[in-house]
């Protein structure tokens, strides 16, 4: 299809701006080295185009899409509603706190649901991202060790089945990255870990479930070894969906966490954005937590205890309302990562998602995520190995290893095969501890019919690659762009549209 650039010409046009009602204002100096491009194109065209678009993208409305460790759920719409009423729309984040006090009952609340899922006493929703999480977790675990004086504690420990932003993520905040092998069973090689801990070690970055889709059951040992050793216990949070409401991380010997409201929370995922992703502490490193926090305030007697919190927030209903909402920075805060309060709309979609679910929503989520994904990998492992044969939480891992080897057949070769039949292909060759890998995660929101369905076309793609392997290899044949060449794509990409 052709780009906006290539639709259109000069003068043409679909904008009608009302007449200026404030003084105009001349610049004398010129503000652009070169002219600003932009495409010229009619309503009509306009329209036509982002439609083209959309029927060349696939997305979770569009069909099955199990992307293993990204969570691709669905969004209710309702979320979409809640965060545009014009009282979360049609306000600044300079305005006095009292004007927006219905905003920051958002935050407060949303900030008392999670630290109450994740088992921690402090939240911060300022990052915004899962990585930029990350990021401001270490910081955290940082400041905590330069504030006792520790400037010994340089490691960061990560396991090699990590997700690949948690070793940058320790690097950019100047830790040294320890990497430990995974045992046989797919979790972390307890032996291994021991080895790794000593005087010098900071902290630890874990999943769990891990990357592999496992729970792991040595988990209060780890964490026990880490703060044997003087460390705190980081937990990426990437994967709380398959335990969310079931077990917490803080009851895991957790110090710190970090949330994704895309994967976990049900906000939207992919397009670069925006994201949210919060840091839950313990209470020892909430004087760290980054920006300003929302704190209840009282008239007469300034800012209210925390053990006073609950029972204002739950006074009986016609009671004086003696508190108010506001702002504070925490005694020894590392700084803000983020502009104002973070990515606050994305905070009103996950605080609706929360609310619409309650108390029993929560776990059963949970419990379904892990029992797709059991049904899954039960009626797929006669023909596709499993790296990993035991009970799986939310997603699997299968290895296509023998496939490659016995009739050249890749995982890459079964994902492409997957476009033709409208579905998304799940991730492939990650971890990288698991050869020819092909994750696939069905999430709690896909239907027992709809996994049959899918199931079905799994086996039906390993039957017609054995039949003929040549097809596989060309797969897909019915999509809008055939396969590419993607060796090309990574070493010669075009990153931008040359004007003529």
């Amino acid at each position: 299809m052709k780009l906006i650039f290539e639709r259109g010409k000069d003068g043409q046009g679909c904008t009608l701006l009302p007449e200026c009602d404030v003084p105009e204002i001349a610049i004398d100096a010129p503000v652009r080295e070169k002219k600003l491009h932009l495409p010229h194109v009619s309503e009509n065209e306009l329209s036509r185009h982002y439609t083209e678009l959309a029927k060349q993208v696939h997305g979770v409305n569009d069909g099955f899409y199990p992307l293993g460790s990204c969570t691709m759920k669905y969004n209710p719409k309702v979320n979409e509603e809640a965060a545009a009423l014009p009282g979360f729309t049609k306000i600044h984040p300079l305005q006095p706190a009292h004007t927006v006090q219905g905003c920051l009952e958002v935050l407060k609340r949303t900030e008392e649901m999670l630290c109450e899922i994740t088992g921690m006493d402090a939240m911060t929703l300022q990052p915004a991202a899962g990585a930029h999480g990350e990021f401001t977790g270490l910081l955290l675990i940082k400041a905590y060790h330069d504030s006792r004086g520790d400037k010994k504690r340089t490691k960061i420990i990560v396991p090699d089945s990590a997700h690949g932003t948690n070793p940058a993520s320790a690097a950019m905040c100047g830790f040294q990255v320890i990497s430990i092998p995974s045992g046989e069973d797919g979790c972390v090689d307890l032996d291994r870990l021991r080895e790794a801990v000593g005087e010098d070690t900071a902290g630890l970055m874990l999943t769990n479930p891990n990357t592999v889709g496992l729970f792991d059951k040595n988990i209060l040992e780890i964490t026990a070894i880490i703060h044997e050793a003087g460390g705190l216990a980081y937990y990426d949070g990437a994967n709380l969906n398959a335990v969310m409401g079931v077990v917490r991380p803080g009851d895991m010997g957790f110090d710190v966490v970090h949330l994704n409201l895309h994967k976990t929370f049900s906000t939207p995922h992919g397009g670069g954005g925006p994201g949210s992703g919060p840091v839950g502490c313990k209470a020892f490193l909430k004087e760290f937590l980054p920006g300003l926090q929302p704190v209840l305030k009282s008239e007469e007697h300034g800012e209210i205890a925390e053990d006073e919190e609950r029972a204002l927030r739950f006074a009986v209903a016609g009671a004086p309302v003696l508190r108010e909402l506001a702002f504070a920075a925490p005694e020894h805060s590392v700084g803000s990562v983020k502009a104002f309060y973070g990515n606050f709309l994305v905070v009103v979609k996950a605080m609706t998602y929360l609310l619409m679910l309650g108390r029993e929503g929560i776990p059963e989520a949970s419990r379904n995520a892990v029992l797709n994904a059991n049904y899954m990998m039960e009626k797929l492992k006669d023909l596709y190995p499993m790296a990993y044969s035991e009970t799986c939480m939310h997603e699997f891992v299968m290895t296509l290893e023998k496939m490659k080897h016995e009739i050249d057949v890749s995982a890459m070769d079964i994902a492409k095969s997957l476009l033709d039949y409208g579905i998304h292909p799940p991730t492939m060759y990650f971890p990288l501890i698991v050869h020819e890998a092909l994750m696939i995660e069905p999430t709690e929101t896909e239907s027992r019919e709809t996994l049959d369905e899918v199931i079905a076309v799994f086996r039906e793609i390993y039957e017609k690659a054995h039949e003929n392997p040549q097809a596989a290899h060309e797969a897909p044949v019915g999509t809008y762009v055939r396969r590419l060449d993607e060796v090309r794509a990574a070493r010669k990409p075009i990153l931008r549209y040359e004007f003529q």
